[in-house]
């Protein structure tokens, strides 16, 4: 009888420390993580958001749940994703890519809100001033540094003269970037000749206004052109021109020769300590938007492609297979 009494006693001990422990994690503050895609270069950053966390000492599970979701790159999934999200009453709730971010500053005004892999937060019309956050709303920017690229593209294959980029029309970000390097590309004796797009759909068709008048296709941030990789590089191929891009995993998975970009840890990473400040008790309105240095950015080649091409090397660029 005594021995029965000690297991039914362990046996309601136990019980109650698992229900204690499920309760415990019911009650964490939680990290509300909507994303456009399971893209490779977003799933990377947001790894890096998760990892900055944990060197803050938030771990997911133990003193801070992380719920993430993606509309698999269905924008007419954001707002049920979003509302999804909202209901489960995050502290902070990280909005990747401007269009998912473009709607939640839309629809929450009572949660804090982190951007993240944005180009340019005030063309996206997230923020007013690019170094203020705006209401409740501020980010990491992930803009590229043009001056690094096109010095890296003229030391790499320097009778480039033609940089042909593939542009969605309905992106913030693309449009931004061509911007920049349109601009800029004239110190460099570059010009640019730039393919809208309105589909992904479309790219097979309008590669092939780069034949004979391009010397090099770069790839931008856009997540749909991102995603359309394979296509892209199957038709550089035909037409027996180099791709560099701002991404280097496009680099390590043998799409493009080369990338020169911030890497996408440390945007997040950069997301990760705002988020950190946040949970920390900061407001949101004191935190200013972060935005990439030179060391965040990386060189990457592609060393089979790097052969076929000839091109020159420079002393800080990885080298991957």
């Amino acid at each position: 009888m005594k021995k029965l009494f000690l297991v039914t006693a362990a046996v309601a001990i136990a019980s109650i420390l698992v229900f204690r422990n499920t309760n415990m994690k019911n009650n964490l503050p939680v990290v509300a993580i909507a994303n456009l895609g399971p893209l490779k270069d977003l799933e990377i950053s947001i790894q890096g958001i998760k990892d900055e966390l944990i060197a803050n000492g938030f771990v997911d599970g133990k003193t801070i749940k992380i719920e993430t979701m993606d509309v698999a790159f269905d924008q007419s999934l954001i707002s049920q994703t979003i509302e999804s999200l909202r209901s489960r009453n995050p502290k902070v709730l990280i909005a990747v890519t401007t269009p998912v971010a473009q709607f939640a500053k839309k629809k929450i005004h009572d949660i804090p809100l982190i951007f993240h892999s944005i180009t340019d937060p005030v063309a996206a019309g997230l923020l007013k001033n690019k170094n203020e956050s705006a209401g409740n709303i501020t980010g990491a920017s992930d803009v590229q540094n043009v001056e690094g690229l096109l010095k890296f593209i003229k030391f790499a294959l320097p009778k480039v003269k033609t940089i042909g980029m593939l542009c969605m029309t309905s992106d913030s970000n693309d449009a931004t970037m061509m911007e920049m390097v349109r601009a800029a590309a004239p110190s460099y004796k570059l010009t640019v000749f730039a393919v809208p797009l309105e589909h992904p759909r479309d790219i097979p068709m309008r590669m092939q206004e780069f034949k004979g008048k391009v010397d090099l296709i770069y790839v931008g941030l856009s997540n749909e052109i991102l995603a359309a990789m394979p296509t892209i590089a199957a038709e550089a191929r035909k037409m027996d021109i180099p791709m560099f891009a701002a991404e280097d995993s496009v680099v390590r998975d043998g799409f493009a020769l080369a990338s020169y970009g911030v890497n996408s840890e440390s945007v997040g990473r950069n997301a990760g300590k705002l988020v950190a400040k946040v949970l920390n008790g900061a407001d949101v309105k004191t935190l200013a938007p972060v935005y990439p240095q030179p060391e965040d950015h990386l060189c990457v080649i592609n060393k089979k492609l790097a052969k076929k091409f000839d091109i020159r090397i420079p002393k800080d660029a990885i080298f991957v297979e």
